[in-house]
């Protein structure tokens, strides 16, 4: 694939981003797939923080929703429902029903092991009392509105091939 850049007309980025601060977030899901995985299928889910210093940052869950691991597909579930209760939306039958829907989630940070970075990982969600949520803001003002609603997901009823 043909592709020019001049590295010199942008300015480059300053910081890397570090994981958010372990705390409580008002977020969205804003990007869903369902993944084959060694053992079953995870469920990938993309948040958009909308409210205060981080808005229009992300973090992401992966739920291992079909897994080997009874435990682990057991937790991944009990998350999902704790995430669909959240947001009111109780019998799934497409990810995009999760999309746009303010949740509050409880995020922590994992700590650096070996070669990989600390990260953040949600461990919590709650509904966002009626009327409270924020609105969403774009956290970069050239940022088209289209852009926002055109995230590819996978639909929860569709079966990885």
């Amino acid at each position: 694939m043909l592709f020019q850049f001049n590295a010199a007309q942008v300015e480059p980025q300053k910081t890397a981003f570090d994981p958010l601060p372990a705390g409580n977030y008002v977020a969205m899901v804003v990007d869903s797939e369902l993944k084959p995985t060694r053992s079953g299928r995870a469920l990938k889910l993309a948040f958009r923080i909308i409210d205060g210093p981080h808005n229009g940052r992300q973090v992401w869950a992966n739920l291992n929703i079909e897994n080997a691991s009874a435990q682990a597909q057991e937790i991944a579930q009990k998350q999902l429902s704790a995430l669909c209760h959240a947001v009111n939306v109780i019998n799934l039958a497409d990810t995009l029903q999760l999309h746009e829907k303010p949740v509050r989630i409880r995020v922590k940070v994992r700590a650096a092991e070996g070669e990989y970075a600390a990260s953040n990982d949600i461990t919590g969600f709650e509904a966002v009392a009626a009327g409270t949520a924020p609105q969403p803001q774009t956290p970069f003002a050239a940022a088209p509105a289209a852009a926002a609603s055109a995230a590819p997901a996978a639909p929860w009823a569709r079966k990885a091939a």
